[in-house]
């Protein structure tokens, strides 16, 4: 197995990206986790820097944050109706951050950071 031959700090550093990606998918359901989850990158992005992963939280980071606002342009702009619109396009632009973030992180290659 590939992960057999990960040192001790790079396989935390796997798991812990990974549990992040988990955290993601779940805040789809339960939006608590994706605030622990961004906490998570913001507390360990030091140790993930120069790495494989550094990508990855940049990546998360960043899909928390522009996710955040547009549910909250959204949010703002239901009374108009064009809200719901933003929001499921948000909600459909947030899954697809998630799983390719994943597909990358699962094939250990880094995020191009777009």
């Amino acid at each position: 197995m590939e992960l057999e031959l990960l040192d001790e700090n790079e396989r935390k550093l796997n798991n812990l990206t990974l549990a992040v990606y988990i955290l993601q998918a779940v805040s789809l359901l339960v939006g608590v986790t994706g605030i622990v989850a961004v906490i998570i990158n913001y507390v360990k992005r030091d140790d993930v820097r120069g790495t494989l992963y550094e990508s990855h939280f940049e990546w998360q980071i960043r899909t928390f944050w522009l996710a955040l606002l547009g549910y909250v342009i959204g949010a703002v702009l239901t009374w108009l109706l064009v809200g719901f619109v933003i929001l499921f396009a948000v909600w459909v632009w947030y899954i697809y951050r998630v799983v390719k973030g994943f597909l990358y992180f699962n094939d250990r290659k880094p995020l191009p950071l777009q």
